[in-house]
């Protein structure tokens, strides 16, 4: 079955620098095609939106509300530190999201780590309702993170099956700014079954955030019915990322089991994972790759 074992096209994929990794200005060595195995900073293409990043990314708002997040609450040195330590590492894919107060913070941390913006995979996410709401984020976001474009914006938080005719004025105000090269992709993360199934069709969601993992915990529906709905967005090409890989923390000790299960399914580009405290970045990037590399390639 094509979920239960990691797919050619994802295998490949895995290795290979695109087009959109080049205009990224990345390059990497372990991204010749068989020279290396899949590990945590391996670049990635995202489906077919011409844009790549790191395997693993680096989430900033672990049980966030209200721009309060397990990140930012250690304090301000506390959460540089675990970016730093992210972006020393290679991670260059960073999950964020205006409820979850990190942008300034990334901001800081790319500052003084000294990398290029070119080299880093920046999503984010907006609450808006209106297309007049999501211009403004749109230019107070780029100015939190003192960033001229953003590589992915995401309607957060989708819940109901109507949503694409609820957000219709929202969507054409992220394909706008997609035409003047204000964000590069556009998409949704979905809460519910009924948002996912809609997200899978639309042909405007060029990026998915998935909530996956193998114990059903904090998704959707069962690990089953969602994997077969991300199996067919994931075929007609959207960028797949995945998220809630360890339940929101409730799994950590199994996190090389929820890795592995996610990766076989073939439908997951890249993931991220909530990292709090800077010593969780190494002992996480070292999880992945164990578990990346107990997977079988079919």
């Amino acid at each position: 079955m094509r979920r239960n074992m990691l797919s050619r096209r994802a295998f490949f994929g895995q290795t290979v620098v695109t087009a959109g990794a080049a205009a990224l200005g990345w390059s990497d060595s372990s991204a010749s095609p068989g020279k290396e195995p899949l590990t945590a900073t391996t670049i990635r293409p995202l489906g077919k939106t011409g844009l790549a990043t790191t395997v693993l990314g680096i989430g900033t708002g672990t049980k966030a509300w209200n721009k309060s997040s397990a990140q930012n609450r250690q304090g301000r040195e506390g959460f540089l530190k675990t970016l730093r330590a992210a972006l020393d590492a290679g991670i260059r894919y960073i999950d964020m999201a205006d409820m979850y107060g990190a942008h300034e913070y990334v901001r800081d941390a790319v500052r003084e780590s000294g990398i290029d913006r070119k080299q880093l995979f920046y999503l984010t996410k907006t609450t808006a309702k209106d297309a007049a709401t999501l211009r403004d984020d749109l230019d107070r976001f780029r100015k939190e993170l003192d960033t001229d474009y953003l590589d992915v914006v995401l309607l957060h938080c989708m819940t109901d099956a109507d949503w694409p005719e609820k957000m219709k004025p929202c969507m054409e105000a992220l394909s706008e700014a997609k035409v003047k090269g204000i964000v590069r992709a556009h998409g949704v993360s979905c809460h519910s079954i009924e948002a996912l199934r809609q997200a899978a069709t639309s042909e405007w969601v060029e990026v998915m955030l998935n909530r996956f993992n193998p114990f059903g915990l904090i998704m959707d529906a069962s690990p089953e019915e969602v994997a077969g709905v991300l199996g067919t967005a994931h075929d007609t090409g959207k960028g797949m990322l995945g998220m809630k890989i360890c339940a929101e923390g409730k799994r950590v000790a199994e996190m090389e089991t929820s890795i592995a299960w996610v990766l076989k399914q073939g439908c997951i580009d890249a993931m991220t994972i909530g990292m709090v405290k800077a010593e969780e970045v190494a002992d996480t990037i070292r999880r992945f790759n164990t578990a990346a590399a107990s997977v079988a390639v079919s």
